[in-house]
Parts: C-alpha cells; sequence; structure tokens
C-alpha cells in the first residue's frame, strides 16, 4: 500500500473517555509535521459515545443517561457507541499515499482490518462488493451501509472513517470485541442484539480479551504494510495540545 518502506509510531493507550481519546486523536492531527513519522495509536474506551463532527448532542435524549461521556469526532459520520470496542487511529503524511484517491486510499489503508479478521476465521468483504447490500446512510453508523463498511456473513461489523488536510490523512476505526443486547428485559427480544451497536466478535464465537485484540490488530498491520513499528507515547507537544483541546474545544459545559 505505502509508496515506499517507513516506520510508525505504534502507541498502545489505555481504556479512557470519549474526550480524552477524542482530544488525543486531535492532538496528534494538528500537533504533525511534515517530516513526522507516522502514527498508530490502538486504544479503547469507557462507556460511551460520539458523534460526527457535523452532528449535534441535543438530538439525543439518550445523553443525558451517559453524564457528560461523550464526545465529537473529527470525521463525520453518525452516532458510534463504546465501551465494547478495540479502536485505532492513524495519522500518515499525504505523501505517503500520493498515488491513491480518497476512496483508493481508504480501501488500502483497510486491508489490515480485512487481515485482522482473516486471522480470527472470518471471512470478510466490503458492502459495495455484496449484491444483497442497499447502501445507505443513517444516524446510527452501525445501521447504515457505506461502500467500503466490512461485512461479516452479510452484516456490518465495525466501521471507520476518514479526514484529509494538507498536511494527513487520518483514519479511524472500531471494532466492537464484546455483545451488547438489547437492554429491555420486558421484551421478547431483549437477548437479541441491539442494530444501533452491531454485531460483535463475541457474537460471532470469538472471544479476545482488548489486550489480545490490540495485539493482533497492531501484528496485522505490521504485516500487511511491511512497515517498521516503534513503540512510542505521546510527546510533550502532543500531551500539551491534548490538554489545550480538552479545555477549550471538548468541554460541552461551557
Amino acid at each position: 500500500m505505502i509508496e515506499e518502506k517507513s516506520s510508525f509510531r505504534v502507541i498502545k493507550d489505555a481504556k479512557n473517555s470519549a474526550k480524552i481519546n477524542m482530544a488525543t486523536d486531535d492532538a496528534l492531527i494538528s500537533s504533525f509535521e511534515n517530516n513526522d513519522i507516522p502514527i498508530l495509536r490502538v486504544y479503547h474506551w469507557t462507556n460511551s459515545f460520539t458523534i460526527g463532527v457535523s452532528q449535534d448532542f441535543s438530538s439525543y435524549s439518550f445523553a443525558n443517561e451517559y453524564e457528560g461521556d461523550y464526545a465529537k469526532r473529527v470525521t463525520g459520520g453518525g452516532v458510534l457507541f463504546h465501551g465494547h470496542d478495540l479502536s485505532y487511529s492513524l495519522v500518515i503524511p499525504t505523501a505517503l499515499l500520493k498515488s491513491y484517491n480518497i476512496k483508493q486510499s481508504y480501501e488500502k489503508i483497510c486491508y489490515f482490518l480485512i487481515d485482522f479478521y482473516k486471522k480470527l476465521g472470518l471471512k470478510t468483504n466490503y458492502a459495495k462488493d455484496d449484491e444483497s447490500v442497499m447502501l445507505s446512510k443513517n444516524e446510527f453508523c452501525q445501521v447504515g451501509f457505506e461502500a467500503y463498511d466490512i461485512l461479516v456473513n452479510g452484516q456490518k461489523i465495525g466501521g471507520n472513517a476518514q479526514r484529509r488536510t494538507k498536511k494527513v490523512i487520518f483514519q479511524h476505526g472500531s471494532i466492537p470485541i464484546c455483545s451488547v443486547k438489547k437492554s429491555n428485559t420486558n421484551s421478547e427480544n431483549s437477548n437479541s442484539i441491539d442494530n444501533r451497536y452491531g454485531i460483535s466478535l463475541e457474537d460471532l464465537d470469538i472471544d479476545l480479551t482488548y489486550e489480545e485484540a490490540k495485539e493482533l490488530l497492531i501484528d496485522s498491520f505490521e504485516k500487511s504494510f511491511n512497515v517498521e513499528l516503534i513503540p512510542s507515547q505521546l510527546t510533550q507537544k502532543e500531551k500539551d495540545k491534548k490538554e489545550e483541546l480538552l479545555k477549550d474545544k471538548y468541554d460541552y459545559a461551557k
């Protein structure tokens, strides 16, 4: 995929709130300079949700249930629930994928996710390649189908989104690890999957801890793109930017 042999910083983050996770993504993008090493960050979440950059929290009455644990992503799309999923973020210099247009780069970047699922014995394909799937948008990410959504047995699993600036291609995505059932226990369908969360690895009879999934995802990335991974943490510049963003952009109580 990548035009030349490259090194990537790999940041293994812990469980964090939606605000901290999204402020970290934002800080990595805004702190990136032209000669910086590209970044792979892997992380998970508290029980929270995120919305697309053009959405409004006031549109969702359930926001109060999360006691402030929600945030806007720097990408578009709809509501995405967290706490049961593993996520990744990629910050890649635009020059590294200079021969690919937006759709091509999106598909190529997703190769490592296809490899991740393949290693778990799952057969996957993109929604655009399944004639039975009607592409459609929905306010909940897991309900709609975009062309490059990944399907397992015709069902969407996880989701990904991309943003481009002059300097970088940024992509992040979610891999559901644990099953989420409908919460209305009075319903005869209370044990069915809540389609707002989509299917998970657990629903497919795959039992992985977050740490096991994290290591497998990183291995798939390294093997798929033949890159050198350099263990890393946020730099002081990135930490300072994250704290600034948490105060000035992600404090929704202001």
